[in-house]
């Protein structure tokens, strides 16, 4: 199987334990931060959403301008864009910027608060369902070389038609995310890469187990991406000497925050963020600080329901190897980013990121093998 490994930017500095710096769109900083990523030997960025973030395929534009074969992951929400739009959009930043390295990442929204600050006010089970319509809809707009119409439940069109198509047979990988009802049942009808969050294997193992069989009802495979935030040093007591550091950063930083003296990580609070995957993993935080060994949930507890989270943490042998059971699972992509965004980016390049790829390789000359 091919691994992909995935990084994630932004266009600012700053994280949990980071405090922002500089302006919220700091053009350089993007071109440096691509660029490290790029030169470290992923594959692919993603560039997050939020109602209050910068443009993502804006964002997306440079960082691709900025390197020369790295790939974008443009996360979005469906229902503030119409799909056709989408998908000439997508069509088009494929052409200008060599085919081929421009993908999408479907969320459906776990924050009602921030649904409603870009103006979205339906119940989150609609919005499952518009999801799935609109990746209908994007896919059919991305391929068919005939005008089309669709009447569903959020969305209507007549002959809709985009002249320019993907760059490549590749065509714009569909990514998607979520874990609440009926989320399942969408990502396996639609999605190429169903992203999955870093809970321990055997969680993992169930969701492929589950979302597996509802791809095949459909006639449909599906892969898998894993979200995590490796903390790596020379030794295993190091590592966690330096988990026990980002911990005590990251409370101080909320505590600052808390008193207004500093411009910390702006993650959701508990109020905001409802969705059952970040809901998992705060109640495996609750459970123990550490799961399989090394994955580490201790700084998920603090920062509250804010997404990726949990962290593997050890050597960079200790932690590829703990990444590589995962890919024994089936998941073929790793998003991995760091507490220090550019730094450990830097860092991942020289150690764990060849270790990855060269367990994958091993891993698939033994299943070729035998």
């Amino acid at each position: 199987m091919p691994i992909e490994i995935l990084g994630m930017i932004a266009t600012t500095p700053g994280s949990e334990v980071k405090e922002l710096t500089g302006p919220v769109v700091d053009a350089a900083y993007v071109r440096e931060f691509s660029r490290a990523h790029e030169d470290a030997g992923f594959d692919r960025i993603l560039i997050g959403y939020s109602a209050s973030s910068p443009d993502g395929f804006a964002v997306a534009s440079a960082a691709l301008h900025a390197t020369e074969n790295l790939k974008v992951l443009i996360a979005h929400r469906p229902g503030f864009v119409a799909p056709t739009v989408v998908a000439r959009k997508l069509a088009t930043l494929d052409h200008l910027t060599g085919g081929g390295r421009v993908a999408i990442h479907h969320i459906s929204g776990g924050s009602e608060a921030d649904q409603r600050r870009d103006g979205d006010f339906s119940e989150k089970a609609d919005r499952y369902r518009r999801t799935g319509e609109f990746i209908d809809v994007l896919r059919r707009t991305l391929v068919s070389e005939e005008p089309f119409d669709h009447h569903g439940d959020f969305y209507r069109v007549e002959g809709a038609y985009s002249g320019g198509k993907p760059a490549t047979d590749a065509g714009i990988p569909i990514f998607f995310g979520g874990l609440s009802d009926g989320a399942i049942d969408i990502g396996a009808k639609g999605a190429d890469v169903y992203m999955l969050f870093g809970e321990p294997l055997a969680d993992v193992a169930e969701h492929i187990r589950t979302i597996r069989a509802a791809a095949a009802k459909q006639g449909r495979t599906i892969e898998f991406s894993l979200s995590t935030r490796p903390i790596i040093a020379e030794t295993e007591e190091a590592a966690w000497a330096k988990a026990d550091r980002i911990y005590a950063d990251a409370e101080r930083l909320l505590a600052a925050k808390k008193t207004g003296n500093t411009l910390a990580f702006a993650a959701p609070t508990r109020r905001e963020r409802d969705a059952v995957s970040s809901e998992r993993l705060q109640q495996l935080a609750r459970r123990s600080d550490v799961h399989d060994e090394r994955l580490w949930t201790g700084i998920t507890r603090l920062v509250g329901p804010s997404g990726n989270s949990t962290a593997p943490v050890g050597t960079p042998q200790q932690v590829a190897e703990a990444l590589l059971k995962y890919y024994d699972l089936g998941v073929t992509r790793f998003l991995i980013r760091g507490f220090d965004p550019l730094g450990d980016v830097q860092h991942w390049g020289e150690e764990l990121v060849p270790l990855l790829r060269e367990g994958a390789r091993r891993r698939d000359e033994e299943r070729a093998a035998a």
